[in-house]
């Protein structure tokens, strides 16, 4: 029987290694920690695997571990952690959309001008714009958009109401979003149109 349950266990796993993993880097930015972040959850996972009664729920169950180990381990190693906010917000929540700066009156010829501007980015500056967020956006953006849990599987994994879920996913895409848009004009990459409509609206 034992042997049924690692066996189990291990096929569990394996199907969730790569999100795993994709999370762990996502949470620590760093290659070798996300590995060793992967392999402690791996252990709490199977030490309380007797405690999980509906495999079916393997995924969310074991990510939760992952980001409960982050919290409680790694984020306490770092000399400068990531505040979390709980309650007013700071200057860097204040609403930002690229929809509403990008559709000027002259743009609306366009179908989706949001598509076209990010498209303009290259992967490793959206990346770099995630890593940067506050660990209570980054981590509901990157299980939320990243990793496509439905929002019940996020709030059951961060123990959070999902009305908080939801909240944290649209400040965090509005700071996001905020970043995107001061890396492209850093980098020269918006269209000269952009721009103008950019600064209309007094960005």
């Amino acid at each position: 029987m034992g042997k049924e349950k690692k066996e189990h266990f291990e096929i569990l796993l394996k199907a969730c290694l790569h999100v795993m993993y994709r999370v762990a880097l996502r949470l620590t930015r760093n290659n070798e920690d996300a590995q060793d972040l992967v392999s402690d959850a791996t252990v709490l996972a199977w030490k309380n695997f007797s405690k999980l009664h509906d495999t079916r729920k393997f995924k969310p169950w074991i990510l939760k571990i992952v980001t409960n180990t982050y919290i409680s381990q790694y984020r306490r190693k770092k000399m400068n952690p990531d505040p979390i906010i709980l309650g007013n917000k700071s200057n860097e929540d204040e609403e930002f959309s690229l929809f509403d700066v990008l559709s000027a009156p002259f743009l609306l010829w366009n179908n989706n001008p949001e598509k076209i501007f990010l498209d303009s980015l290259l992967r490793q500056d959206i990346s770099r714009a995630i890593d940067e967020l506050p660990d209570e956006y980054r981590l509901v953006i990157t299980l939320c958009e990243l990793e496509s849990l439905p929002y019940q599987e996020v709030a059951k994994t961060l123990n959070l109401p999902i009305g908080t879920v939801r909240s944290r996913l649209h400040r965090g895409k509005s700071r996001l979003q905020k970043k995107l848009w001061y890396y492209a004009k850093a980098k020269g990459f918006l269209k000269p149109s952009f721009a103008r409509a950019a600064e209309g609206k007094g960005v």
